[in-house]
């Protein structure tokens, strides 16, 4: 069988129609959320395993986003927290809640703060342990997952929840279970939607956000792009007032 590219843009075309005709509202939720974390001086705390971490690094620490935000990402724990490199090359590191606290403990999550979680599935530990976590924290939780395929599937998680079980705000990325949704006549699927439309999801929070701001008479602070001149000064002015709380990102 010959798949020609037109297929995949068809694919990917409509579950970005799907989360346009759907989701507009449980976003517009999720952004006034974000707008009163940042009106407190809170922060955006973003946190996402395997390919979800591209709606983290969308949401944090790139150029016309909010400048606070904070990725909490599985790869801290070598780069902050010691451990061996080797513990977080297992794939199935995901599936321990206790991963969860253990990323916490380098962040300095505050109280105003709210929590961006993205899981295709929204059904292993450290997922739904860090959205019990912030919750526990008083720190609302917005989701963003499949419902399709989480609702079809068990929790990993001990109590036995899943990620919009355990969340004030759930989007729903439309996707299909699996992820992938062309099936080849061999049984095999593929074209994954999840990373598209997280990035579109990502992108109508941060728009919202900043047109909330502006409502309220605030500035939004936005990265702009190190690779233009001036860059660099602008956004170590405007990160300095968080400090610590934001984490910077490899390059």
């Amino acid at each position: 069988m010959t798949l020609d590219r037109p297929i995949a843009l068809q694919v990917l075309q409509e579950a970005v129609d799907r989360v346009i005709a759907t989701q507009l509202p449980a976003i517009g939720q999720a952004a006034r959320l974000c707008a009163d974390a940042l009106a407190a001086d809170g922060i955006v705390q973003v946190f996402g395993t395997g390919h979800s971490r591209s709606f983290a690094m969308e949401i944090a620490g790139r150029a016309g986003g909010l400048i606070p935000t904070n990725q909490l990402s599985v790869k801290d724990l070598v780069m902050y927290g010691g451990a061996d490199p080797v513990e977080i090359l297992d794939p199935a590191c995901e599936r321990d809640p206790a991963l969860a606290h253990r990323v916490w403990a380098l962040h300095d999550v505050r109280a105003d703060d709210v929590f961006l979680i993205a899981s295709n599935s929204g059904i292993n530990g450290a997922v739904v342990e860090m959205a019990e976590l912030a919750r526990a924290n008083g720190n609302p939780v917005v989701a963003v997952t499949s419902l399709a395929h989480s609702t079809s599937a068990a929790s990993r998680h001990p109590s036995g929840r899943r990620l919009f079980e355990a969340a004030d705000v759930v989007i729903d990325n439309c996707g299909v279970p699996g992820d992938a949704a062309y099936e080849l006549a061999t049984g095999a699927t593929i074209v994954p939607t999840s990373t598209m439309t997280g990035v579109l999801v990502a992108q109508l929070i941060n728009a919202a956000v900043c047109a909330d701001l502006l409502d309220r008479g605030i500035e939004p602070p936005i990265y702009v792009s190190a690779n233009i001149d001036g860059g660099d000064a602008h956004n170590e002015r405007l990160r300095a007032h968080y400090g610590t709380r934001i984490r910077t990102s490899e390059p």
